[in-house]
């Protein structure tokens, strides 16, 4: 069962979210993946984000580019911690991603991590799972252990 949902406007963000699927699978944390925009897809954003806590998710990470809306629809419809991931964009660099993200309303945060910053969008995914105490939590934690353990040694 997944424990993280990633969630991405576009296919086109697919190659900068690999690194979030990739690190999460490193960490033994299982992740969904799906493709939907909260500007063309929103029947389908809203129906994923509400049905994410019933399936078992504790983290929704949302990448997301230019407007980037993805990460505050996706947080009004779902009670579980939202991380996004603004992406870096052809016509201001991601800059426009990044203000979008960080001026949710009040009511709906939304954790953001540094433009195409999708791997630490997984640590981050991991440590929150990590603040619980069953097993998944634990092992999350262990893996965040671990992982601060070979980034001190190398």
């Amino acid at each position: 069962m997944p424990l993280v949902g990633i969630i991405m406007g576009s296919e086109s963000d697919m190659p900068v979210m690999e690194a979030c699927v990739k690190q999460l699978e490193t960490m033994g944390i299982p992740c969904e993946v799906k493709v939907a925009s909260a500007h063309r897809k929103p029947a389908i954003v809203h129906d994923w984000s509400s049905s994410a806590d019933g399936r078992g998710m504790r983290v929704i990470v949302a990448a997301a580019g230019k407007a980037a809306h993805l990460g505050g629809v996706v947080a009004a419809y779902t009670p579980l911690p939202v991380i996004a991931v603004p992406m870096k964009t052809s016509d201001l660099g991601g800059l426009d991603s990044l203000l979008s993200m960080v001026q949710m309303p009040s009511g709906v945060p939304v954790a953001t991590v540094a433009i195409n910053g999708a791997k630490n969008a997984a640590i981050l995914a991991a440590q929150i799972i990590g603040t619980g105490t069953d097993e998944a939590a634990v092992s999350a934690r262990e893996a965040v252990v671990r992982l601060k353990e070979e980034m001190a040694n190398a």
